[in-house]
């Protein structure tokens, strides 16, 4: 009990001493100086960059492009396949068999002789 007695009275006078004769900072601990907060992080924004992909137009240019480049393979291709169709027909006419092969057939050029 003395100790809390003492304990108190201790901190009283030292109250008022404070109060009385403030410190001039000559024997006072320094300051601890704490750190700043760091600055929150703000993602940069995707809209902050100029728009590098092509535009609505270009992108609709590029894709007319690519379907007219298919579209004219595809009449080179029926066109050969026509052109091809008229040369069996021909020799077809003439009586000679079109020796029709493609790789990995199970039949060669050879097949297509004729034996008479």
């Amino acid at each position: 009990m003395r100790h809390s007695i003492a304990h108190t009275v201790f901190t009283c006078l030292r109250t008022l001493l404070s109060l009385v004769l403030p410190g001039t900072g000559q024997r006072r601990r320094a300051a601890v100086h704490t750190a700043p907060a760091p600055e929150p992080v703000i993602p940069e924004s995707p809209w902050s960059q100029p728009w590098l992909s092509p535009s609505k137009e270009e992108a609709a240019e590029i894709l007319r492009l690519r379907a007219d480049l298919q579209e004219k393979a595809k009449a080179a291709y029926n066109l050969r396949r026509q052109r091809e169709r008229r040369r069996v027909l021909e020799f077809a006419a003439m009586g000679i068999d079109y020796p029709y092969v493609y790789p990995g057939s199970p039949f060669g050029p050879d097949e297509f002789e004729v034996h008479v």
